[in-house]
């Protein structure tokens, strides 16, 4: 019998590559990659047939429709978070190459799209209660990520009734091979790896910094479920528990002192204004105000349970940054 092609946009990057690891285990997928140029041959990689493709390039839908041809699946992972600097350009890959993405698996005959989004494109929400998927998807208007994420739920709706769609909506995606990613696009230089390493003593906060995190590796099973069962609409994936302020501090090994929100925005303005470090403040905005998701129905519906909980998905990032630990690809697309 004849297995099912799934084809992954974005899938030499961080999410795409633990996806890659977990589609092996299937025995009837046929793993058809997409990134900007085809990555290292070492596994997860090796035995993928891989389409290079810029897709926020014109012309990129033509080449995107031959790729799905035949497809059972598309899953769309590709999405670029720097150059912070080049909102258009940020914009050109992850919302209009989006667009050719979605326009290509309509044209292509794709039953089913599962698009990668975030909790990122939920509008503001308290911490004080968790919010499920009919939570509106408005974004964070001062965060370009959450102002994209959003864009395409939005234009996702246009294509309902050409595609069965699944969105993803994860919390934060850590994993041990993605620290040198995740330093460089958050971090840079400013702060050293060999940081991580040691004992962080401080951490200056916001008490209201309250965060939710998934390793990558379960992040890649819930996808693997969701391509089994066919799931319509949202699917948050989150982690327990919830990661304070003071919880972060104690993985960093240090103590956690609040400070006013405005001042670690207007650092990081300040910061990110004379080129020390990568991440504009709308970052700090976005982790203030997004919600804290409920995952109930990856759990009901999909029978969707973290190998890893929040706490050690943290600690693994922690480890890969002090490390610097990447994933064995080339520079990805996005993800």
């Amino acid at each position: 019998m004849p297995g099912r092609k799934v084809v992954v946009t974005g899938a030499s990057g961080n999410v795409g590559t633990a996806l890659l690891r977990r589609l092996a285990q299937e025995a009837d997928v046929e793993v058809h990659g997409i990134s900007r140029r085809p990555p290292a041959d070492a596994p997860p990689y090796r035995g993928v047939r891989w389409t290079p493709v810029e897709l926020g390039r014109a012309g990129a839908e033509e080449v995107l429709r031959t790729a799905f041809e035949g497809a059972d699946a598309v899953v769309h992972l590709a999405w670029l978070i720097q150059p912070s600097r080049d909102e258009r350009a940020l914009y050109r890959t992850n919302v209009a190459g989006s667009a050719q993405v979605f326009g290509a698996a309509v044209k292509a005959g794709v039953p089913h799209l599962v698009h990668m989004s975030s909790v990122g494109a939920y509008s503001p929400g308290s911490k004080d209660r968790r919010v499920d998927e009919s939570w509106p998807v408005d974004g964070v208007r001062t965060s370009f990520y959450s102002r994209h994420k959003a864009a395409v739920e939005h234009m996702l709706n246009k294509f309902e009734s050409d595609l069965l769609i699944t969105r993803v909506r994860p919390g934060l995606v850590l994993q041990a091979d993605a620290g040198a990613e995740i330093r460089d696009y958050f971090l840079g230089s400013l702060v050293p790896k060999a940081l991580f390493r040691h004992r962080i003593p401080v951490l200056p906060i916001p008490r209201d910094l309250v965060l939710q995190f998934v390793h990558a590796d379960d992040v890649a099973d819930g996808v693997a479920r969701v391509l089994s069962r066919r799931p319509h609409g949202g699917v948050n994936l989150v982690a327990d528990p919830v990661i304070t302020p003071r919880a972060l501090a104690e993985v960093l090994g240090g103590r956690h002192v609040a400070v006013p929100p405005k001042l670690l925005r207007s650092v990081a303005s300040a910061s990110w204004g004379l080129r020390l470090q990568p991440t504009p403040p709308g970052w700090i905005d976005l982790a203030l105000k997004s919600p804290l998701l409920d995952a109930s129905r990856a759990r009901d519906e999909l029978g969707w349970q973290p190998k890893y909980d929040a706490q050690e998905a943290l600690q693994a990032i922690v480890r890969g940054i002090g490390e610097g630990r990447e994933v064995p690809a080339s520079p990805p697309l996005g993800s």
